[in-house]
């Protein structure tokens, strides 16, 4: 029972890395995107969008590569768009990060919810969702040698390649910072734009960059919840609020890529943990729910009060920056 609680808060948690992820690079360039979950929602979407075109077109004789590079390329564009359209408004326009990123996250949703009910209205389904079965199962493909391994390879072999590629990307991501010349560009980026600009270092490009980076990896993560976790079942307004929790992980792993892949896994766990406490009531459900919740409070408060420079977030996090006042 404690491999499989493990498993399932794993598998819970890969969206939330991926969202994490995704919103620690686009802070790191002083950009606020609270556009995060209605992004994810349109990675999820696009997806399920070039899934379902294909298995359409394919008539049953699916290859496996097609059936995972079409979903993927659909779900990095999907996502793509949204993040330029949130850099667009807040870095082009200087429009306001907070009443932006709300607004892509509505939208999102929107969008998500239109296109998932016209898949469902156009193959006349019973029910209110879609099943992309085949194209899942390619998804969720594993090691074929990882039931052979007992213990060990339940527990670490037998997750499909969009996790291992989340916490891959996580690490990948905190080498860059902490070790490479664009990292500490991008770094320099969020923490004084003007000192940044003066040192002739492109401040509008890098908040593009890193934004529509964050946004396609942040993407990623609702193709997974789609194929993976849910299966190939599209259903609308079936995410949840994973999407916030990804920004409250960002909080938690105090903007370090490699402590979000451990806060991903630790609110995977607590999402999922009253499943596993018998006889609980459905308000006792509730306030387990609130935990990962709770969590972030506290370590925030207590960032807060340590005062800390590493553990602080950008200096000139959800601030526009105007050249001609530099």
């Amino acid at each position: 029972m404690i491999i499989a609680f493990i498993q399932r808060a794993i598998i819970q948690g890969i969206p939330l890395l991926f969202g994490s992820t995704g919103e620690i690079i686009t802070e790191k360039s002083g950009n606020l995107n609270l556009g995060i979950p209605g992004i994810m929602y349109v990675g999820g979407i696009s997806g399920v969008i070039g899934a379902f075109l294909y298995e359409q077109s394919a008539n049953g004789n699916i290859n496996p590569f097609l059936a995972v590079i079409i979903p993927l390329l659909s779900s990095l564009v999907g996502s793509l768009v949204m993040g330029l359209i949130y850099c667009y408004l807040t870095v082009t326009l200087k429009a306001n990060q907070n009443v932006t990123g709300l607004a892509l996250t509505t939208f999102g949703v929107g969008f998500g919810n239109f296109f998932g009910g016209s898949l469902i209205k156009l193959i006349g389904s019973e029910l209110p969702s879609i099943a992309l079965t085949q194209t899942s199962n390619c998804f969720k493909a594993t090691l074929p040698f990882a039931s052979k391994l007992g213990w060990f390879g339940d527990l670490f072999l037998s997750y499909s390649f969009l996790a291992y590629l989340a916490i891959i990307i996580a690490l990948v991501t905190a080498y860059f910072f902490k070790h490479t010349r664009k990292g500490l560009h991008l770094r320099a980026v969020g923490e004084n734009p003007a000192t940044a600009d003066a040192a002739g270092i492109s401040v509008t490009n890098y908040k593009y960059i890193a934004t529509s980076i964050g946004s396609m990896i942040a993407g990623l993560g609702g193709l997974y919840y789609v194929m993976d976790y849910a299966c190939g079942v599209w259903s609308n307004d079936g995410f949840g609020d994973r999407g916030w929790l990804a920004i409250a992980l960002v909080i938690f792993a105090v903007w370090k890529p490699d402590l979000s892949i451990i806060g991903s896994f630790l609110f995977g766990g607590l999402f999922i943990i009253h499943n596993y406490i018998p006889n609980l009531k459905f308000e006792q459900q509730e306030f387990i729910k609130m935990l990962p919740y709770v969590v972030t409070i506290v370590v925030l408060i207590i960032i807060s009060l340590r005062k800390k420079k590493e553990t602080q977030p950008p200096t000139a996090l959800g601030l526009s920056y105007f050249r001609e006042e530099r």
